[in-house]
């Protein structure tokens, strides 16, 4: 069963998002979708903690890397009123930034993952780390670029938050959570978006559920671990493409990883702006909503319309050096998904596990996703990509377009 509103024309997603959810088993999701302004999905089912608590209205969800394109808007906003510059060193901004050999390091850069420093593994001895928001900035700026800033991009999966969170805490002077509250949740009026969640608000927070692993047997002897066969052909055709997967682990597995708790009170209430935002739908949709049109929604202007086609413009089209396909970078987002439509004039930011956020300004559509269950890749999965499919169908099908023609 789902709860929530769906607009006629768009049951066909909300059908896809119903086949999604566990049949049995623990785990649910909500989703958020807005064409030309108006609300035509606000849908959510499922449970949010394995002993089936139902998922609510306002039931937050942990969203990963999706965190990024909103503590990328909040950077936008500050650049759409002239506090800072795109192609400026950051260390203009941050002058404890310029430490080994980052001087030169422009805004640009930094958003578009082409600043070198995405390695986190050998900065911190232990995940925990993550959560002490000033020892992370501090290691960012005694960090060193593991390639000459510009070179080429380099996902920056956990290091992006610190990075680009801690420069829109320099430039506006006052806490990330201050900054994200003050210019988007007041202005949009948004009801669930965090990084760093109010101790009030815990109890809206749904728990990560991922696959249990089955207990070892004491009684059998333990196995070494040996890579699996197809692992093996898959990293060698990969280096032999140029492309090193040892990059991706220093850039997405800390020490400790396999024992950090995600769902923690301490976690979700620290700021890890790079993966740990806790969001509903509701609220992801609307931000890029706003992004969609213009920059404006619902009477509250974000930013410039010009400083959302800057944005909006891809960066570079290489593959990365830490995921092994072009993500067709813009400054803080990348393209979006599907599983056949076109979409380039779409961009937004998906996470791991399956959350995500996008908009595409020519078909005046947003998106947005959380789910509390999977694994997915760090960019979202096909849950993600059959929703955004069928989002995109529904807004290009022949009524529809027949009616554009009619208004034109």
């Amino acid at each position: 069963m789902i709860e929530g509103y769906v607009h006629p024309d768009f049951r066909g997603v909300a059908q896809v998002f119903r086949q999604q959810l566990p049949h049995r088993g623990a785990g649910g999701a909500a989703l958020c979708i807005y064409h030309r302004g108006e609300r035509v999905i606000d849908i959510w089912g499922g449970s949010r903690d394995r002993e089936g608590t139902p998922w609510t209205a306002d039931t937050l969800s942990l969203s990963f890397s999706t965190t990024k394109g909103i503590v990328s808007t909040l950077l936008h906003i500050l650049a759409s009123r002239g506090e800072l510059e795109y192609d400026r060193p950051v260390a203009d901004y941050w002058p404890a930034f310029a430490q080994k050999g980052k001087a030169a390091i422009t805004v640009r850069q930094l958003l578009c993952h082409e600043a070198g420093l995405y390695p986190v593994r050998g900065l911190i001895a232990d995940a925990a780390e993550m959560r002490d928001w000033p020892h992370m900035l501090k290691l960012m700026e005694e960090a060193a670029p593991a390639h000459a800033p510009g070179e080429r991009n380099g996902y920056h999966a956990l290091t992006y938050g610190w990075l680009v969170g801690g420069l829109v805490e320099k430039v506006a002077g006052k806490p990330l959570a201050d900054v994200l509250r003050e210019e988007l949740s007041e202005p949009l009026q948004l009801d669930g978006c965090f990084i760093g969640v109010p101790h009030d608000e815990l109890a809206r927070c749904a728990k990560l559920i991922t696959p249990e692993k089955k207990p070892r047997d004491p009684a059998q002897p333990k196995r070494p671990k040996k890579t699996p066969l197809t692992q093996q052909v898959i990293e060698s055709g990969l280096r032999l493409s140029g492309f090193d997967p040892d990059s991706t682990l220093q850039a997405m597995v800390p020490h400790g990883m396999a024992k950090f708790d995600w769902s923690a009170p301490e976690t979700v209430q620290a700021c890890i702006p790079g993966a740990g935002g806790m969001f509903n739908a509701r609220s992801l949709a609307k931000i890029y909503a706003a992004l969609g049109n213009g920059g404006e929604f619902d009477g509250a202007r974000l930013m410039s319309a010009n400083t959302v086609q800057q944005i909006a413009r891809t960066q570079n089209t290489a593959r990365g050096a830490v995921i092994p396909l072009p993500m067709r970078w813009r400054m803080g987002y990348h393209r979006v998904f599907t599983t056949g439509p076109r979409t380039p004039n779409a961009f937004g930011h998906f996470g791991y596990g399956g959350s995500g956020a996008w908009c595409d300004p020519s078909r005046e559509l947003a998106v947005g996703y959380v789910v509390n269950y999977g694994i997915g890749t760090p960019f979202g999965d096909m849950r993600l990509w059959q929703i955004n499919t069928a989002a995109i169908r529904a807004v290009d099908s022949v009524p529809e377009l027949i009616l554009q023609w009619l208004r034109a």
